[in-house]
């Protein structure tokens, strides 16, 4: 596999890794410093010529220049968008966007499969649903992870296959959606940022897996 591939999907795994990360957790201090005062989100570690991307990626540069207001913006606007006791205006569920889907009028295919046929056991699918988007970005590091390490062509063939098929189904099917109340409802930019960037990052891997 080429070098250069190789790097650009494990730079795609990292912006998953973090993005995946602040939807799951209230962000800390720690996190504050990490991503944004050390600076990692404005040499990100891939680009693209996605205007999804670039938007995203202009977002987080211009976010959180005051690292304690910026930690109070951040955890407001979590607890507004995803916590289930609190407003929860975008919610990361997947199940909340595509019950809600009246021109599909087969139900949902349950997510929870996907990762069972792949044996995926992580303490994370104890303390959330199957269907959070954190844990749906998190598996797809764990695809493209698998994918990288086959040497045999014709098994990262069918590899590519099922990444696609696992982005088409389980991602982009309610990710625009979700991005929509991100962007109309987040006070911070970050969070407009990492929405943003969530949904570019999967049109890209799907475009490169495809």
């Amino acid at each position: 596999m080429d070098y250069e591939i190789r790097n650009i999907l494990r730079g795609y795994n990292l912006l998953l890794y973090f993005s995946g990360s602040m939807l799951m957790n209230e962000p800390t201090e720690d996190c504050v410093t990490d991503f944004w005062t050390n600076g990692t989100l404005k040499n990100l570690p891939v680009s693209s010529a996605n205007p999804r991307f670039i938007k995203a990626a202009s977002l987080l540069r211009e976010s959180c220049h005051d690292a304690s207001k910026c930690r109070n913006m951040l955890a407001e606007d979590f607890s507004r968008l995803f916590s289930l006791s609190g407003l929860s205006l975008a919610p990361a569920l997947s199940s909340f966007y595509l019950s809600k889907d009246k021109n599909n009028a087969n139900p949902p295919v349950r997510v929870t499969e996907f990762y069972d046929s792949y044996g995926w056991k992580s303490m994370l699918r104890e303390r959330n649903s199957d269907d959070h988007l954190g844990l749906e970005l998190l598996f797809l590091t764990r695809l493209v992870d698998k994918y990288l390490l086959l040497e045999d062509y014709p098994c990262r063939c069918e590899m590519k296959k099922e990444i696609k098929r696992y982005i088409e189904i389980h991602l982009l099917s309610w990710i625009p959606y979700w991005n929509r109340d991100i962007q109309e409802n987040a006070l911070s930019i970050c969070y407009k940022g990492i929405g943003t960037l969530i949904y570019a990052c999967v049109e890209d891997l799907h475009g490169l897996f495809s």
